[in-house]
């Protein structure tokens, strides 16, 4: 209720007498129940009991931008309210194994947007309850509200809260080594709303290292929950941090990769992300030969290991993008049976298309071998040219750009102009074939796709 009223009109002129009652039943509401502590659990070291399928969410793969880009925007036709709103649930699904929405949700997630609509207003009502909530004579659950209380404010009231975050980071990184799971889980995501300002503090011996030191135990955590917080959050705080990671890179490479040997399904896509993540952040620097020796063994036991119909293969192929990209030319050893088993899995797809009538396969393998092909593109430029010509992919992503699917054509025209900035050796005799078709598709009713096709 207090999620919608947030967005009328009337909320910034009728509720302000009323924070002060408010506030405290939302922070009451955001204590976990008995209940929902009983199902959850909370001493429990789960690392090896395998993931139940009904416990991993579908994969989808999100098709690239504009010549190379990651990115996560909403697929053509998609409602960008919709997405908004599952960003917001998924800002507190914590807990998904007690309920869709619970009270604790929904409290969390109101104070989250009162705090957008009266900003550093709410804090002199807020944050003597909270420290209040911190206090430890308070019980293990009160102490976790309160925590995730700071985490749901943090946009909202980020100014106002800068000046507490000298002394509040430091406490929220010491949380991290609480015995309670629950609490560490919730202190990884509070401490990832706030990785901006630990980074802008260009100071690592009090904030960044120790803060990172503390996420990269986290993520070898015995328990999963914590596992998939903290591989979150410093996936956040890699996006932020970028290149100041650059001298930390060993241990973190080692603590991501010996992660692959303890995680389970559900926080393996996770991890691939926040390899991907880092690769992206730190570019080239991940190419020195020990860090290549560290980073691609596990992820390519994972590529062999997986069968061409396995949907695990897209997180695993957009990581391998990213990494790609960021290796460059350290990547050749690896580039051949990469680049054929792209091709291979868009002959395949393809064909079922064919033999179904025309009607829609699996796209999503097409079109995560075509970023995987960009990404080779852009790592090893003229160095492609050998594989390209040794394979029929000039009429296969012929094929892919007049494709009816628009993630398909997206990432087909994404690949194109790879090709022609990198290795234009093999596609120049083409050309005159794909200009037409591009510029059909410079069609504004379907945005990405026509960025890609004008790019």
């Amino acid at each position: 209720f207090w999620s919608a009223f947030a967005d009328t009109k009337a909320c910034r002129d009728v509720l302000p007498v009323f924070l002060p009652r408010l506030i405290p039943v939302l922070l009451k509401g955001m204590v976990y129940s008995e209940e929902d502590i009983a199902v959850l659990g909370t001493d429990e070291e789960d690392e090896s009991v395998p993931d139940r399928p009904e416990d991993i969410k579908p994969i989808f793969y999100h098709p690239k931008s504009q010549g190379g880009n990651r990115t996560h925007d909403h697929q053509e036709g998609d409602d960008e309210d919709a997405d908004d709103d599952e960003e917001d649930e998924d800002d507190f699904d914590d807990d998904n194994e007690v309920s869709e929405w619970n009270l604790r949700k929904c409290s969390a997630a109101g104070l989250d947007v009162l705090s957008g609509v009266f900003g550093d207003d709410l804090l002199p009502i807020l944050l003597p309850l909270i420290q209040e909530r911190l206090s430890p004579s308070q019980e293990w659950p009160v102490r976790e509200s309160g925590i995730l209380a700071l985490g749901a404010v943090a946009e909202g009231c980020y100014n106002g809260m800068r000046q507490h975050l000298p002394q509040l980071i430091p406490y929220l990184t010491a949380q991290l080594q609480d015995p309670r799971p629950l609490l560490r889980s919730i202190t990884c995501w509070t401490l990832s709303r706030f990785s901006r300002w630990v980074v802008q503090q260009n100071d690592h011996e009090h904030y960044l290292r120790p803060l990172m030191q503390e996420l990269l135990k986290c993520i070898l955590d015995r328990n999963k929950k914590v596992q998939e917080a903290a591989c979150s959050a410093f996936a956040t705080l890699e996006e932020e941090a970028q290149s100041e990671l650059v001298p930390y890179l060993g241990p973190i490479l080692q603590n991501l990769m010996f992660a692959f040997q303890k995680y389970q399904a559900k926080n393996l896509l996770i991890l691939y992300d926040a390899i991907g993540t880092l690769a992206d952040a730190v570019s080239h620097e991940l190419g020195r030969p020990e860090y290549v020796a560290v980073l691609m063994p596990p992820l390519i036991k994972k590529w062999n290991e997986l069968p061409d119909n396995d949907k695990n293969l897209f997180p695993l192929l957009e990581c391998l993008t990213s990494v790609a990209q960021a290796l460059s030319l350290n990547f050749r050893e690896f580039a051949e049976p990469v680049y054929q088993r792209c091709i291979k899995l868009i002959e395949q797809t393809l064909r079922a298309q064919a033999t179904n009538g025309g009607e829609d396969s699996e796209k999503e393998f097409i079109v995560c071998a075509l970023d995987l092909l960009s990404g080779l593109a852009e790592g090893l430029k003229a160095d492609l040219e050998p594989l390209i010509g040794r394979s029929n992919l000039a009429p296969l992503l012929f094929e892919c750009c007049k494709d009816r699917a628009p993630d398909v054509r997206q990432s087909a025209y994404a690949l194109v102009g790879d090709l022609a900035k990198n290795c234009v050796l093999h596609l120049r005799p083409c050309i005159h074939q794909y200009l037409p078709v591009l510029t059909e598709n410079l069609d504004p009713d379907f945005i990405s796709v026509c960025n890609n096709a004008s790019w």
